[in-house]
């Protein structure tokens, strides 16, 4: 597949970068970022997302060895690993868990691949919700895949990317970023069932608005606990609604009705999670709705309605996040507005007119910045492909 031209000098760095070091030439790897329209904390439920990839990606470079060694380099830090895989153990480092928790995945099928050199970096700003952990997973589950010739189909490679973080990382998120970070399709968004992972491709009305991303630079360590946290008060709503309907396996199966009914039973605050989770669902199928018709306006509705959830109901949301949604929301062209992600911090997902794309993006930062003292990074992005295999002849 062919590469985008500004990711060209990144792509040439990383493979000179490889072979400086290692002295051989690389399988070369694009793994994507996501956006998430709308459907957040829905996946870890069995309900329904709306995400797609987006230009903006990972590129992995990775060649064989003949001992047990995995040597890694993380370009964009500045930092290596080195260490066996057999036996496998985690890294105090951190970062290289994400890597090493696919080859415990590869491990555990009885697939073995033997020691391998890997250099990576990209323009996936870490910490914003924009998934760089699973592209760093899908990327490295593609490319062991295609290196050792395992045949594992891409819906494998999913499932080793989210047990990877499930077992080795330690985040018991749900299925949408690896899923959608394998399968992504060019100018397509994906209507994702996380329950049986069937999927709709939707066009993006990429004629009438632009994604823009608002980041906050602010990366809050508690956002993993929280995440895990938000998982299992979920969990408990589920347990005390399924002695009332054996039928209910997760909160997808729960109707807001149901919920109300039973609302006496539950502590104030699961109740609140569980509201939020059943109306986000209805909201995605809604949002699918809309796009069909092209309905732009009435998407954007409920991403405002999403975010006010996230704020209100699930409080997973900050006040830099929230000051830029109010921004949003009063400036011209914006169709619609929402914190994006776990939460806690990173971006905010607009969806805005193509042709107010450049004042908003001036106008946001000069009000935020007057509210909050702080600045903002923003993104325009386009929709991509997912996870594939970058031809050498881009790299010359």
């Amino acid at each position: 597949m062919s590469i985008r031209q500004d990711m060209k000098p990144l792509a040439d760095k990383i493979k000179h970068e490889f072979v400086n070091r290692y002295d051989t030439e690389p399988l070369l790897i694009r793994s994507p970022g996501r956006i998430n329209l709308i459907g957040e904390h829905t996946d870890y439920n069995d309900g329904f997302v709306l995400p797609a990839a987006i230009n903006r990606e990972i590129i992995l470079a990775i060649s064989k060895r003949r001992d047990n060694l995995c040597k890694i380099y993380a370009h964009d830090m500045q930092q290596e690993y080195e260490g066996k895989l057999y036996p496998l153990r985690r890294s105090a480092q951190g970062w290289p868990n994400y890597i090493l928790g696919v080859v415990d995945q590869y491990i555990r099928r009885g697939k073995k691949p033997a020691g391998f050199n890997c250099v990576f970096g990209g323009d996936i700003p870490i910490g914003s919700g924009l998934s760089s952990s699973a592209a760093v997973e899908g990327g490295i589950s593609f490319a062991l895949n295609q290196l050792y010739k395992f045949k594992l189909d891409k819906i494998e490679l999913v499932r080793i990317g989210q047990q990877a973080e499930h077992q080795f990382v330690g985040v018991k998120c749900g299925i949408m970023d690896q899923f959608i970070n394998m399968l992504a399709k060019t100018a397509k968004v994906f209507r994702i069932d996380c329950r049986s992972l069937e999927y709709t491709a939707i066009p993006f009305p990429a004629d009438k608005v632009k994604v823009v991303l608002c980041d906050t630079h602010v990366h809050r360590a508690l956002s993993s606990s929280e995440y895990n946290l938000r998982r299992r008060q979920c969990e408990q709503g589920v347990r005390f609604l399924k002695k009332i309907d054996k039928s209910i396996h997760n909160l997808r199966d729960v109707t807001l009705n149901l919920l109300e009914v039973n609302k006496k039973g539950l502590p104030a605050l699961i109740y609140k999670r569980c509201a939020y989770v059943i109306r986000e669902n209805a909201r995605v199928l809604q949002g699918c709705r809309d796009f069909k018709k092209g309905d732009v306006n009435s998407f954007g509705q409920r991403m405002f309605e999403s975010h006010t959830g996230l704020r209100d109901e699930y409080e997973v949301s900050c006040r830099e996040l929230d000051v830029l949604v109010d921004i949003a929301s009063a400036l011209p062209g914006v169709v619609g507005a929402r914190m994006m992600g776990a939460g806690f911090g990173g971006c905010t997902i607009n969806l805005v007119k193509k042709q107010e794309v450049e004042s908003f993006a001036k106008n946001i930062q000069e009000q935020y910045t007057r509210r909050t003292g702080k600045i903002i990074s923003t993104y325009t992005c386009d929709i991509a492909a997912g996870v594939s295999v970058i031809s050498y002849s881009h790299l010359k």
